[in-house]
């Protein structure tokens, strides 16, 4: 019987990231087809094609991408977001949205970041943090002098963490890449590093 609890649970551990992983790209797919359709419909009428939502969608945003990389599209958006940006609660959302979008866009700064060990001097702990800002020429005065480095340490199982401004010296960069310090932070770094792999040498 432990063997049959043992067979059933470690195949529910390898099937349950695949099906989870199907379904939620399943919904997506789903939700954009009915959007798309939804948004279509009036010029298509019941004309469809399985996957015609879906294609329709990416070309809708790869136009609406070419639109917005003109100067004068992009002051139009900026015009139109000013409700956004200025009403106190929606605002706070939606520029944290907007941050976290335009850093991962093509012109962003996650090439700039970096995984790093955090070591506070005379202190055994050591935390992965990843680089997030190396100049601070833009910030409101009032921080601590000397070259300093924001360090954002990501939190387990949810979606939170704390960046803290540390002295550059306090940290020492290792060999990974920050998809994969974030997918191990995730879940807590109860994972393996594949075969192969090093977690813990300096990066070059």
């Amino acid at each position: 019987m432990k063997k049959l609890y043992k067979y059933f649970f470690r195949g529910l551990i390898t099937v349950l990231p695949v099906a989870m992983t199907l379904y939620l790209l399943y919904i997506f797919l789903a939700w954009t087809e009915k959007l798309t359709l939804w948004i279509l419909s009036p010029l298509i009428g019941s004309f469809y094609l399985p996957g015609m939502g879906l294609v329709s969608g990416v070309l809708i945003i790869l136009l609406i991408g070419y639109l917005v990389s003109k100067p004068k599209v992009r002051q139009l958006l900026a015009f139109a977001e000013l409700p956004f940006t200025n009403l106190p609660v929606v605002k706070s959302i939606y520029s944290s949205l907007k941050s976290f979008a335009d850093y991962f866009s093509p012109t962003g700064k996650q090439g700039e970041q970096s995984v790093v060990i955090l070591r506070m001097p005379g202190h055994a702990l050591e935390i992965v943090g990843l680089i997030t800002r190396r100049d601070f020429t833009d910030l409101p005065g009032g921080f601590l002098p000397g070259e300093r480095v924001a360090v954002y340490l990501p939190m387990g199982y949810m979606i939170g963490g704390y960046t803290v401004f540390v002295p550059l010296e306090w940290v020492q960069p290792i060999n990974m890449s920050v998809e994969e310090a974030m997918r191990s932070s995730l879940i807590a770094w109860m994972a393996r590093p594949p075969a192969g792999t090093s977690s813990g040498g300096q990066a070059s």
